[in-house]
């Protein structure tokens, strides 16, 4: 059995476990948002963090790691459980990778494996929501955990994507307001 886990958010520069092969590419019906808070690595329970969550809408890139053989299948999943604990859905989606015509309807790799935060409050408590591009910066600016500063996460988030050729307006538009408020306030 061969076991595939898609990275939207951390996972693209900081897999944590052994794989096979990555491939840069994307899933459709989904978008990136700061919307899932983190009282475990970007924050605390009194001043919660910010991270990456997909909501459905327009597809989103990531990155897609192929983990093969029962012993790193069984340590990458231990590891992702706990790493995505925060996370109540699991996903198994279709995978197109970078190279591919996002016209072209047959994906690179089926069921893809992804964890998502959802919006339902009774399953996921640090559930937080939309917010404004300023209140969602500064939050970021403030919080910080045992993985290190909220704004380490966007500014890595923002540079991997940009390494792909990834444009994605709401993680540039944060980054930027983030830079912004960090230069104002100095």
């Amino acid at each position: 059995m061969v076991l595939w886990v898609f990275g939207y958010g951390s996972l693209i520069w900081k897999a944590g476990f052994r794989y096979e092969e990555s491939v840069v590419g994307f899933i459709k019906g989904y978008r990136r948002v700061f919307y899932q808070g983190s009282t475990d690595h970007r924050g605390t329970p009194e001043d919660p963090g910010r991270t990456v969550t997909l909501e459905p809408v327009e597809g989103e890139w990531g990155v897609a790691y192929k983990v093969s053989g029962k012993e790193d299948e069984e340590v990458a999943l231990s590891y992702l459980e706990v790493r995505e604990k925060q996370y109540d859905v699991k996903a198994y989606l279709d995978f197109f990778a970078a190279s591919v015509d996002p016209a072209k309807t047959a994906p690179a790799v089926s069921n893809v494996m992804v964890y998502i935060a959802s919006p339902n409050k009774k399953l996921n408590k640090n559930y937080l929501g939309p917010a404004s591009i300023e209140e969602i910066a500064n939050q970021i600016i403030r919080a910080e955990g045992p993985s290190g500063p909220n704004r380490d996460y966007l500014f890595q988030l923002e540079k991997a994507l940009h390494q792909f050729g990834c444009e994605d307006n709401h993680v540039i538009e944060l980054a930027n307001a983030v830079r912004q408020i960090l230069s104002r306030d100095g």
